[in-house]
């Protein structure tokens, strides 16, 4: 048995995470752009710091990032080297609309997106392109309040038409929002939310949710009318709970907090809000303003696939108090004693990726899509430049295998697999180049220092031979390693 062979293999990045090239090309400054390092991240992405203009006192590593703006096509040749069928990557919201609610797009920035896929095509590597992955223009924070504010929906809706509309037969896999659900855990990132002293931040949260998804349906229309060959997909960040005991009363907490992430992807993949959340919204007192029109755009357009990401399987418990909490999940979670950790306090549960696959499946049967899943490392490269990552090779061998088995034993429809962090590049939560996730090294520390040259790591060359077999050789002996130094200018 072996996975289907149009099965969509590669990698995803980010463009705030990689792009660089902030104060260039006619480009606004976004939410994530103003995420420093150090103790004020935390501080900021919770949104109970405000923090809307560069501050000299800080270092913000998406200021620069990778350079993958200057350097695109060299790292898109690495990518169709390793055989990549797609690569994931996202569109700056600031590059298209420096404002957010300028009168007509920069048209600079529209052609920049534009050479990178036909630069992909070139290669027959497919894009898949997330429309808003965390950046939310400054302006739009500062004179409407973000996503609490309805004026959001159209501004969001009139950069969704152009790009859409701009890069039809370029581009046929879209997202509208990356990890839809990271708003109610880090409002800032999620949404540009910054709180203000006293208020109600769940009915703040919530009512930023229902416009991100009232824009989302409204996205996804445009999307199939313009173009009826587009797929357009949801994206959740992933990742099932576990009761910590059999205790009923831990069973139903696991439930519950399912229920938080599945709350966005059960209005995006079936057009209407559940009814247990109408209940939460009654029991705690949450009056979301929605108007008369939004429930018939909510139905007219739900998703053809619903993507997410998964780095690990969560805990829980009634009782959590009683318990360790792991030290580096943005969710907080129970330490689970029958997994070991990464680096960071991530638990490894590659049989989470599987449990996690059928029970997205059980619930929606509609196509699914792994567009994030790795392991964020400490690499050392030795005296040649080469790293030897097999640790990330391990991680990702068995994490390939579990949604295999999801799809062969189990009969989940799965469209297609991108690892994250393809090439080394900002870690999200931490805003640290040390914790690389690549199959390219990219020579940058924590400071900014470094040539940012890159260099092929061994899994480079072993995922390499997982695409040319379509996931049927996974071992990593016997690898064909030619390069050990950096890769030319």
């Amino acid at each position: 048995m072996a996975l289907p062979k149009d099965f969509l293999w590669g990698g995803a990045t980010a463009a705030n995470q990689a792009e660089g090239g902030v104060l260039e090309g006619g480009r606004g400054l976004s939410n994530v752009d103003v995420m420093p390092t150090g103790p004020d991240r935390k501080l900021v992405a919770a949104g109970k710091q405000r923090m809307l203009e560069w501050d000299e006192d800080h270092y913000y590593p998406a200021k620069a990032a990778i350079d993958m703006y200057h350097r695109y096509k060299e790292d898109i040749k690495l990518f169709a080297e390793m055989g990549f069928k797609v690569y994931r990557m996202s569109l700056s919201w600031t590059r298209i609309f420096p404002n957010g609610d300028d009168r007509e797009p920069n048209e600079e920035g529209l052609r920049f997106y534009e050479e990178i896929f036909k630069e992909l095509r070139k290669y027959d590597i497919e894009p898949l392109v997330t429309i808003a992955h965390f950046d939310v223009p400054l302006h739009l924070i500062k004179q409407y309040g973000s996503w609490r504010n309805r004026d959001l929906i159209g501004f969001y809706v009139k950069y969704a038409r152009t790009v859409l509309t701009r890069y039809q037969g370029l581009v046929n896999y879209w997202l509208t929002i990356n990890e839809i659900n990271i708003l109610l855990h880090q409002p800032f990132v999620g949404g540009g939310i910054i709180f203000e002293e006293g208020e109600n931040e769940e009915q703040v949260k919530y009512q930023a949710a229902h416009h991100q998804l009232v824009a989302s349906a409204a996205a996804t229309k445009i999307a199939h009318e313009i173009d009826p060959n587009n797929k357009v997909g949801c994206m959740l960040a992933g990742g099932n709970h576990y009761p910590y005991m059999c205790r009923p009363e831990d069973y139903k907490e696991a439930i519950d907090r399912d229920r938080e992430g599945y709350f966005f992807i059960d209005v995006q993949a079936r057009g209407k809000y559940p009814n247990y959340a109408l209940k939460k919204f009654e029991r705690e007192g949450l009056e979301i303003k929605m108007e008369p029109e939004d429930k018939d755009i909510l139905a007219s357009a739900p998703v053809d696939f619903v993507s997410f990401s998964y780095y690990s399987s969560r805990t829980v418990s009634a009782y959590a108090e009683d318990y360790q909490q792991t030290t580096g999940n943005i969710f907080a979670t129970i330490k689970n004693p029958n997994l070991p950790s990464s680096e960071w306090g991530w638990q490894i549960d590659p049989m989470g990726l599987r449990n996690s696959l059928n029970q997205m499946y059980d619930r929606y049967q509609k196509p699914l899509f792994i567009v994030e899943n790795g392991l964020g490392a400490v690499d050392i490269p030795d005296e040649n430049g080469f790293v030897d990552d097999e640790y990330r090779i391990e991680y990702l061998r068995k994490h390939i295998e579990a949604f295999t088995d999801a799809v062969e034993i189990d009969g989940v429809e799965l469209l297609g697999y991108t690892t994250w962090g393809c090439v080394d590049l900002v870690a999200a939560s931490t805003g640290q180049m040390s914790k690389r996730y690549g199959f390219i090294y990219v020579d940058r520390d924590d400071e900014g220092n470094g040539t940012l040259e890159r260099s092929k790591k061994k899994s480079f060359y072993w995922y390499k031979k997982v695409i040319e077999t379509n996931g049927m050789e996974l071992s990593s002996d016997n690898l064909d390693i030619q390069e050990l130094t950096p890769v030319a200018q």
